[in-house]
């Protein structure tokens, strides 16, 4: 039988070095991957931001509108009712859909006004998206809200 090797103070130096350099290593991949695929802020300062939000909350939520947005078939359907579920037509709306996670996807819909709401052909890729949808009513009260859907190949 062999003799066993004897472990040197230069045997655990290499092994310290391998393992934190492993562990260091990874964590800068995902660093550096993280850095590259984030969208950037939502607002670009959330401290004047905030000053507006609890009016502008309290004004969007009397307005009672209902948004809902549903995928099939390559045409994306959005519907806006009221409180009482009367169909709602902004004077203005902005729309746009992406993934939450990078910016590359980004795409600016152009809705098209049907009779209970909206309709935007649009190939979305399978998995999660964000919705940004910004109205503005006939007399200037605003709507802001961020939904999301989720696309798989079977989406009805």
């Amino acid at each position: 039988m062999s003799e066993p090797k004897e472990l040197t103070g230069r045997h655990v130096l290499t092994i310290l070095i391998l393992a934190f350099g492993t562990i260091i290593a990874v964590n800068m991949l995902l660093m550096v991957q993280a850095i590259r695929t984030f969208p950037g802020l939502e607002v670009k300062n959330s401290y004047v931001a905030s000053q507006d939000f609890n009016d502008a909350e309290r004004a969007q939520s009397a307005l009672g509108w209902t948004p809902v947005v549903r995928f099939a078939d390559d045409l994306l359907v959005l519907t806006i009712t009221d409180s009482d579920g009367t169909s709602v037509f902004p004077e203005t709306i902005n729309f746009k859909i992406g993934r939450p996670t990078h910016g590359r996807d980004d795409l600016v819909l152009t809705l098209l006004r049907e009779d209970q709401g909206y309709v935007a052909p649009v190939a979305l890729g399978n998995g999660k998206w964000r919705i940004y949808l910004d109205a503005v009513t006939a007399d200037g009260a605003v709507y802001s809200k961020h939904m999301e859907v989720f696309v798989t190949d079977g989406n009805d």
